[in-house]
């Protein structure tokens, strides 16, 4: 398939420069960004996906020697065993240095896919194509890799960037609503820490209208993505930001909570879900610290509904929720980090915050069921 006048370019600048494509129809684009002096291709791809990968396997059979390796569905991918049988296949298969990756799947399948590229010969080239909103606005883009451990998600990684990045948004037509809806997950978060465009998008479109052939839905999507570059141009290894701003770590505003419910929800719950309902928990948390607005606060409860992402939990064990956010990757030493909001589109680091706020904004997010 070729690529559409439509096609939008974001570039992602840096040391290791590449480009982020969201249009249609996009896999005739792979050659190009894998280049020539690549003879052998591996395809990660989750099982359930092949038959939705097809374009992209006649694109690649074309011009290389394709190596499709079949992963688990979601995080069931991102085990040290999955990454050490890929090893084997790609050793298997010859890989050398100058041969490449390509993934096609959703974010558990980027993460994967990103980490068995950085690692293996140290690093070969990787291209993303994601398949899932989440992942276009979130895990393929960054150059962040990783797998779960016992611990906690995402504690073993690397920074390794794509060659590339393919967004094809005809490939979320046959996503399930509840997958799409999840997606806006990260972008409504995205909203709140720097473009509050996204915001009123959200708040004035009708959510039935979010549909994978929309402008609009096309437009948060590129609104995400943008947002997601700007940061990690700036702060690729998340060292930090500068005049008071915390860098890359503010893409994980709402994610220290959300990682702990997904650990405790053995990942049953999404990822988008578990974002929204750790976004409200920051927000409330900043709001009993006596940072953000209370009309702030409260925006964030009604954005995310607005889309009928969750704002509310369950309730795990608090106590087990708070032993498993001190080992989160933003904690240092016994001491916990929160990325909050001063106001929207200014994000901050709240570190140490007292156990009284943070039990009052597990309260309001449980409805008092701590």
């Amino acid at each position: 398939m070729s690529a559409t006048t439509s096609d939008r370019v974001l570039h992602v600048g840096g040391a290791s420069p590449y480009d982020v494509v969201v249009g249609a129809d996009l896999a005739g684009r792979l050659p190009a960004i894998l280049g020539e002096e690549v003879q052998r291709v591996a395809l990660l791809c989750a099982g359930e996906l092949v038959e939705h990968a097809q374009p992209v396997l006649d694109a690649l059979r074309e011009e290389y020697d394709v190596l499709v390796l079949g992963l688990p569905e979601g995080e069931r991918a991102k085990t040290a065993s999955v990454a050490n049988d890929c090893w084997e296949a790609l050793g298997e298969a010859g890989f050398t240095r100058s041969d490449a990756v390509v993934t096609f799947g959703g974010g558990a399948t980027t993460d994967l896919g990103g980490f068995v590229a950085a690692s293996w010969l140290r690093g070969v080239r990787v291209v993303h194509v994601p398949t899932t909103l989440l992942a276009m606005v979130d895990a393929a883009v960054g150059g962040k890799t990783g797998i779960n451990t016992g611990a906690g998600k995402n504690l073993v990684g690397a920074f390794h960037e794509p060659a590339g990045v393919l967004c094809d948004l005809r490939l979320l037509e046959s996503l399930p609503r509840e997958e799409l809806v999840a997606g806006l997950g990260e972008v409504v978060k995205c909203g709140f820490i720097a473009d509050p465009e996204i915001l009123r998008l959200v708040e004035t479109t009708d959510p039935a209208a979010l549909t994978p052939g929309s402008e609009v839905l096309r437009e948060l999507v590129e609104r995400a993505i943008a947002v997601k570059i700007d940061i990690v141009v700036a702060d690729l290894r998340e060292t930090g930001g500068t005049e008071g701003h915390p860098g890359r770590e503010a893409l994980n505003y709402g994610h220290t909570l959300a990682h702990g419910i997904e650990r405790a929800e053995d990942y049953a719950i999404r990822h988008g879900e578990a974002v929204a309902i750790g976004c409200v928990y920051v927000a409330e948390l900043a709001r009993a610290a006596g940072i953000l607005a209370p009309e702030v606060a409260d925006r964030h409860h009604t954005a995310f509904a607005r889309v009928g992402l969750p704002t509310t939990y369950g309730g795990g064990d608090f106590d087990e929720l708070l032993a498993t956010m001190a080992v989160d990757k933003k904690a240092r030493g016994s001491q916990l980090r929160f990325v909050v909001l001063e106001d929207i589109g200014r994000p901050v680091v709240l570190a140490g915050p007292s156990e009284q706020d943070l039990r009052a904004a597990y309260d309001v997010v449980t409805g008092g069921r701590s």
